[in-house]
Formats: C-alpha cells, structure tokens, sequence
C-alpha cells in the first residue's frame, strides 16, 4: 500500500498522567481530526481525574531542544501552546516560535485547572501577553480566564463582546471565548477578528466527564487549521467534534472523567 502523507501540528503543553488534558488530550484530539501530532512537553503532572498533586517544569534547553528538533524535520502547518506554567518557559517558547517564523498559532491561555489548581503564574500571565499573544493566530480563554486577561466580570454576550476586544489588543489576530461557563448562553462561544464578532452556538450537555475539555477544543481546531480550514470553518467543525466527544464521555476514575476522542471507533 502507499504511504500517506498527513499534515503535521504540534503541540507545546504539559503532560497529564491520567490522559484527559494536556498533551494527551491534544495528541489525542490532533490524530482525530486527521492530523499528524508532534508534541514539546514544557511539564510533568501528577494529575488523574479528581486532582493535581504535583507539577515539575522542564528546562529551557531541554524545551528548546524539543522544539529544534521537531522544526528540522517536520513541516508544520499550525501549533497549538497550552499549560505553559511558568514565565521561563512562556519566554523560551515565544522565543524559538519567532526564530522559525512558526505560523497559525492557537494560544490555549490554561490558568487554573478544573480542580481550581493555578497553572499559571502571574509573571508567566504578562509574559503571555506581552511575548505569545503578538504571535498568536487565535487565542481561546474560556470565561474564567478572559476575565482575567480583560480585568472585568463577565456575565452576558455583551460582556464576552467587551473583553474579546480587551484581548484583541494584545495583538492577537482572533479571539476565540468559549462559553461552556456563561450561565446566560452555555455552550455558545464567540469568535472576533478585531472587527467582526461570530457566534457558534451548541447544545449544553449536562455531565461532569469534562476533564479535558478546552485542551481538546484548542486542538482539534489547531488540526483543522493545519488542513487549511478558515478560522471560522475550523471552529466550527473543532466544536461539533468536542460537543461528541463530550456527549460520548468516559466514566473512568472517580473525578471528572474524560471525553471520548475517539467516540467514532466501533468495536474492530
């Protein structure tokens, strides 16, 4: 049989040792969508589905060594950043995604955790958005953390309007603000462009099997970019595939269990 020839993204996150989040989740979600994933692992976790215990950074050369490597021998086409932790690895990450004029680049700001852990610290937020957010294609803060990026309280669409715009000055090209935390318009997510704003809308599921829910959305949108998608297509087709792989979650451990990445295999 001939061989295929995917397109390749790259993830740049921490590890999660019970799968859900992280560069697991992003893997997972990445081949799914039908692409090649390539990963640089930033940090280790000792994490499952009820907690994090523990978080140990990585080394800026180790991490500048991940990321040479994977750019001398692979064409990629987009990269997502996810839990970054710390302003050392905020700095060197920006700084080798300059150096090879890496494109369409999905900035998943992780702040804190689902289980209310901080994964972000506050020198590493301004250096986010000071060094990352120029970069940045699109960046995709769920509520907790676009208030936080737009020092404000958000309550309503007109409100995610307002700090979509804060955010955009950053310099980002596109804000994504996903809703799955607006009590007004759950699963209702809006995209700007620093002139038009989008809304997709979804159907709220009603489950606690969300542990991995924004590492998988980034993801699969970094995918469908990586195929050439427009911003607006990728956000739509990433959304219906994170709406499935929620709907046909996984009851595994004894927290918030995991979506299903791969809800669309059957039995072989």
């Amino acid at each position: 049989m001939p061989s295929q020839v995917l397109p390749q993204a790259l993830t740049i996150a921490a590890s999660d040792s019970g799968g859900g989040a992280g560069i697991q989740a992003d893997i997972k979600a990445i081949h799914a969508n039908g692409v090649y994933a390539l990963s640089v692992i930033v940090a280790l976790t000792a994490q499952n589905t009820k907690t994090i215990t523990k978080i140990d950074p990585i080394s800026q050369e180790i991490v500048s060594a991940q990321m040479d490597a994977v750019f001398d021998d692979f064409i990629i086409s987009a990269v997502k950043t996810g839990m970054l932790y710390s302003a050392e690895i905020v700095e060197i990450v920006s700084y080798k995604l300059r150096e090879f004029h890496a494109n369409q680049i999905v900035v998943d700001p992780v702040m804190v955790s689902s289980h209310g852990r901080e994964l972000l610290t506050p020198s590493a937020i301004l250096c986010m958005t000071s060094h990352l957010f120029p970069l940045a294609y699109l960046v995709t803060p769920n509520i907790p953390e676009a208030e936080q990026l737009a020092k404000m309280k958000i309550s309503t669409l007109e409100d995610v309007k307002k700090a979509a715009q804060r955010i955009h000055q950053f310099g980002c090209q596109h804000v994504l603000i996903t809703g799955g935390h607006l009590e007004t318009s759950p699963a209702t997510d809006m995209l700007y462009d620093g002139r038009d704003f989008t809304l997709f809308h979804g159907e709220f599921i009603n489950t606690q099997n969300t542990h991995g829910t924004g590492c998988t959305y980034s993801a699969a949108i970094t995918a469908q970019l990586a195929k050439g998608k427009s911003v607006q297509d990728a956000v739509m087709i990433a959304k219906r595939y994170t709406a499935e792989a929620i709907a046909n979650s996984l009851t595994i451990g004894h927290g918030d269990g995991p979506t299903n990445h791969f809800y669309f295999l059957t039995d072989i």
